[in-house]
Formats: structure tokens, C-alpha cells, sequence
């Protein structure tokens, strides 16, 4: 058992309250926030366990079989906040490990009562009874819909006493994102330390690979870097992309083999208490870029400045995505990955959208507890009459990824040498008032470096 840290406590304490008084603003009512279920991974064994990040966004526990419920009162003093949790079991412990139980965590969490979990469905009829508004993760999942229509039930068979069910809901997520979006400087420590953890693992594997390993000895660096220096687990499935494996975007660590000439593509990035890094590499096995392999990758890193320059306050979301787009598509007509007697200019080629042939995802995204994480793209609320939400601007505190790439299948009009040739670089970054602050620049990143940095460790012999 790790005592839970009195800093997060305070910030979680801090999160309730806003959710208590957004909910007695709209004139009172009850949230109820279960964390994650565990899930079988096959037979009698399960999948390794991952609190739900808005239930962990409240209340910085981690256990599994927990709901938080949160009543507001007509006053701030007359809230509650209450965990419901797995009560001791000593037999369970032997097998499964420390548990709080309902008495030790209402005291190291701070929260106002705490009952067994199996209360939980005598116990919220009668806390939602006559309260106006029930706020919960609407439609999350099916058993989630039916255990509060359980519950629901519940209140109104006590309809005769006088007693009222919740005549409206609301999804709790709308709210829990607009907060998560914007993050605190606790939350900004945490992912500048998984940052550092997860840049000196890309390090670790790009000094470590070499002609004649496979893609799975790269993600073991990965794996034992990001343990060793304290990180809980990959905030994402590892992508190792050995050759023509980096041209499929979501690829997984497989058993092909590292060989000279070709590029490596690793995207991976750990997760630190609860919130994520993300950062994407691609380098040459041999330690030195081929001339094809080099002009492309100057391409992409110069798209990715272009973004980086646009990243700051007051920016809409979109623009840092169209400038590396603008450089991508100039670049893409320079190699001949595009015709530029049919295509004519950069202006043609976005309009056409065939830039998607050889780039076509978004150049990030946010990042935080989920690393794509929460939050409207487009300023929140409803759509104009005619047209869509304008993107929001960016605001400070705000982590976005950006991560501009080019990847090239074979095809008859795309030159040879480019063939197989799949190239992304990935930074996270910090929105600011000013320059945003890049979290990630650990690892090298201009070709240069990346060359100089394996020859150190003879990658490149």
C-alpha cells in the first residue's frame, strides 16, 4: 500500500467542490461516477487493472469496484462526498493484495462517508430520492445504464411516501472534460516527468538496435525504461515499425526483423500516475539516413516546426494541423510524390485533398490522463444554422501532441526510392502564452543529432 499523496488529495478535494457547486448552480442534484470494471483477459485471468481516469480525476483512488457519489447541498457546508469500495476481506488480501475497505478510505482520501460496496444498491435509492438532477456517464455502458435504472426504480416505488426520482440527467463527462482539459500544475509536473521518462527510453532503444534484432527487443527497452524509472505501465500499446511496417499507422510490435537501410519507427510513451506521454522517433538502423530517407525526414521535421510556431494561446486548434499540412504538400511536390503538372500548387493540392495519400491523420491531439484525451476540438456548444463550431482556441495549460508524418506505399507513380519510406516525429507540448514548452525534446530530433547520438554507442558500425 503507497499512502495517497496529500498534494493530489487536496487538488481531487478542490475538483469535487467544482462539480458540487456546478451541480447546485443548476439547482441541486447528485453525481455518480463509477471507476473502471475489471475485465478477463482469458480464463481465470484478467487484463492488468486501470482505474477509470474521470473516477481517478475525483478521487485519486485506485482500486477496483468503487462508485463516488456526490450530493450537493443547499449550501457548500451541506455537500457529501461518498466512496463506495470493497470492504476488507482478509482471505482476498492474501490472494489479491491490501485493500482499504470502506472506514480506511474514507479517512486517507478525505472523503465525507464511505460504505461497502455491496450497499451500494440498498443505499442510492435513498440517496437519490427528491434530489432534481442525477449527473452520471450517460450510455458509458450498459451495465452502467442499468444499475442506475435499478436504483431509479427503486426511488419510485416510494412514490406513494411522497418521495420523487430525479426528473432529469445529465452526462457527467461534459463537464469532467472541460475541466481535464486545461490542466493544473501538479498535473504539469506529472507529465513533465513522464516526458523525461519516456524520451530517455526512446534513447535506450534507439542506441540499442542494431541489423538482426526484432521490432520486440526494441519494445523490451521501452518496457524496462519506463519501469526503472518508476512509471506504472505504457500509457499506450507500443508501436515498433521495422521498414515497411512504419507506413501502417497503428502497428504493433511484431517479430520482423531489423535490417540496414531501413527506417525504425517507435511510437510509445509511458504512464506516470495516472497521465501519459507520447512520443514518436523515426531513425535509421544503421545509424545514418540514405539521401531519400533524409529528405523526407527533413520534410517532416520542418512541418512539425511549422506547428510548434503556431502552438500557443489564442491560436484555433486547427491552425498548427494546416501550416504543417502547407509544408507537407510543398515538400510532397518537390520529391514527385506528387505530380506538379497535376497538381499545379500547394493551394490545389490541400484543396484536393491528395496530401491524404501520403499523410492522412491529424497532426495531434490532447494529451493528459488518456493520451487522447478529453475535451471539444471546436469552441463548445450548439452548431450554427448553417456551417460547424469554429475550433476553440487554444488556452494555457492545454497539452497537445504534435506529430506531423509522411508514409509511402508502392505504387507506380511514386518513385522508387521513396518506396516503404515511413516517417513520423512526435512531440507533446504545453500551450502558453508565449513559445509553447515542449515536454518530450529529451531525445534527439534534427538528423543530425539522431546520427551523432547512435554513433556514440556504435550503432552505426
Amino acid at each position: 500500500m503507497t499512502a495517497p499523496d496529500s498534494a493530489l488529495l487536496q487538488a481531487c478535494r478542490a475538483r469535487r467542490e467544482r462539480v458540487l457547486a456546478h451541480l447546485r448552480a443548476a439547482g441541486g442534484g447528485v453525481a455518480v461516477l463509477p471507476t473502471a470494471p475489471e475485465v478477463m483477459r482469458n480464463r481465470d485471468s484478467d487484463f492488468p487493472y486501470r482505474h477509470d481516469s474521470y473516477f481517478y480525476y475525483l478521487s485519486a483512488f485506485t482500486e477496483p469496484e468503487a462508485v463516488l457519489v456526490l450530493l450537493a447541498g443547499p449550501a457548500a457546508g451541506q455537500d457529501r462526498s461518498i466512496l463506495f469500495c470493497r470492504p476488507k476481506h482478509e482471505e482476498r488480501e492474501i490472494w489479491d493484495g491490501y485493500r482499504y475497505g470502506p472506514e480506511a478510505a474514507r479517512e486517507a482520501f478525505g472523503f465525507d462517508e464511505a460504505f461497502s460496496i455491496e450497499e451500494i444498491d440498498t443505499r442510492m435509492p435513498q440517496l437519490l430520492a427528491n434530489q432534481p438532477m442525477l449527473s452520471y456517464p450517460l450510455a458509458a455502458s450498459a451495465e452502467i445504464d442499468r444499475r442506475v435504472r435499478r436504483w431509479l426504480d427503486g426511488v419510485r416505488t416510494q412514490g406513494r411516501a411522497g418521495v420523487t426520482a430525479p426528473g432529469a440527467a445529465q452526462d457527467i463527462r461534459k463537464l469532467l472534460d472541460e475541466m481535464r482539459l486545461i490542466k493544473d500544475a501538479g498535473e504539469l509536473a506529472l507529465m513533465r516527468r513522464a516526458g523525461e521518462i519516456s524520451a530517455s527510453a526512446h534513447v535506450r532503444a534507439m542506441q540499442a538496435s542494431r541489423a538482426g534484432l526484432r521490432e520486440y527487443h526494441l519494445e523490451a527497452e521501452l518496457l524496462y525504461e519506463f519501469r526503472r524509472h518508476g512509471a506504472q505501465s505504457v500509457a499506450y500499446n507500443s508501436i515498433v515499425a521495422a521498414g515497411p511496417n512504419a507506413c501502417v499507422l497503428h502497428y504493433r510490435a511484431g517479430p520482423a526483423e531489423l535490417r540496414d537501410g531501413d527506417l525504425c519507427l517507435i511510437d510509445a510513451g509511458c504512464e506516470l500516475d495516472g497521465y501519459a506521454a507520447d512520443i514518436t522517433r523515426t531513425f535509421p538502423v544503421s545509424g545514418r539516413f540514405s539521401a531519400p530517407q533524409r529528405e523526407l525526414y527533413d520534410i517532416v521535421l520542418a512541418a512539425q516546426q511549422a506547428a510548434i510556431a503556431q502552438t500557443r494561446a489564442g491560436v484555433p486548434y486547427n491552425v498548427p494541423h494546416d501550416e504543417a499540412v502547407r509544408v507537407l504538400a510543398q515538400g510532397m511536390l518537390d520529391t514527385g510524390l506528387l505530380d506538379r503538372n497535376k497538381e499545379g500548387s500547394v493551394d490545389d493540392v490541400i484543396a484536393s485533398g491528395s496530401y491524404r495519400r501520403f499523410y492522412m491523420h491529424r497532426t495531434g491531439h490532447w494529451l493528459g490522463m488518456d493520451v487522447h484525451d478529453v475535451g471539444e476540438y471546436r469552441v463548445p456548444g450548439p452548431a450554427p444554422a448553417e456551417g460547424e463550431r469554429p475550433w476553440r482556441p487554444l488556452e494555457p495549460g492545454m497539452v497537445v501532441t504534435v506529430e506531423p508524418g509522411i508514409y509511402v506505399r508502392p505504387a507506380e507513380d511514386v518513385p522508387e526510392h521513396y518506396w516503404h519510406i515511413g516517417i513520423r516525429i512526435e512531440d507533446d507540448a504545453v500551450v502558453t502564452n508565449a513559445e509553447c514548452e515542449l515536454l518530450t525534446r529529451g531525445v534527439p530530433v534534427v538528423a543530425d543529432e539522431i546520427e551523432a547520438m547512435m554513433r556514440e554507442r556504435g550503432a552505426g558500425r
